[in-house]
C-alpha cells in the first residue's frame, strides 16, 4: 500500500530529529521530495499515535506552531517539547529559528 510505504518513510525522517529541535510538516515533505506534501506529513503524525518511538510531537507547522496538539490530548504536546528543554508560549516554539532542524540540510 502506498500510504503506509509513505508513512514508513516520514517516520523514519522523523525519529531523526534530535532531541531539543524541530522540524516541520514542509521540511520533511521536501526533503522525502513530496510536491506539497505537508499534508501527508501531518496525517502520518496523526496516525503515530500508536508509535511511541516516533518523536511526533517534534513536527509543527512552517511557523512553528503546535497545530497538532489536540491530537496529543491536553498540554501533552507542549510538555514533551519543554521536557527537551523547547520554550513554549501561546502554542508557539520560542526561538523557532535557532530550534528548527531541516532534514535536508542535516542529512546527507
Amino acid at each position: 500500500m502506498v500510504q503506509e510505504n509513505t508513512f514508513d518513510a516520514i517516520y523514519e525522517v522523523v525519529c531523526l530529529i534530535p532531541r531539543g529541535r524541530v522540524s516541520t510538516y514542509g521540511a520533511i515533505a521536501a526533503y522525502l521530495g513530496m510536491k506539497s506534501g505537508a499534508r501527508m506529513v501531518g496525517w502520518a503524525m496523526n496516525a503515530s499515535h500508536s508509535l511511541p518511538e516516533v518523536p511526533a510531537h517534534r513536527v509543527l507547522n512552517r511557523v512553528g506552531a503546535l497545530t497538532g496538539k489536540h491530537f496529543f490530548g491536553g498540554n501533552r504536546m507542549q510538555e514533551l517539547l519543554e521536557s527537551e528543554g523547547i520554550q513554549v508560549e501561546n502554542d508557539q516554539i520560542l526561538d523557532f529559528k535557532n530550534k528548527f532542524w531541516d532534514p535536508s540540510a542535516e542529512l546527507f
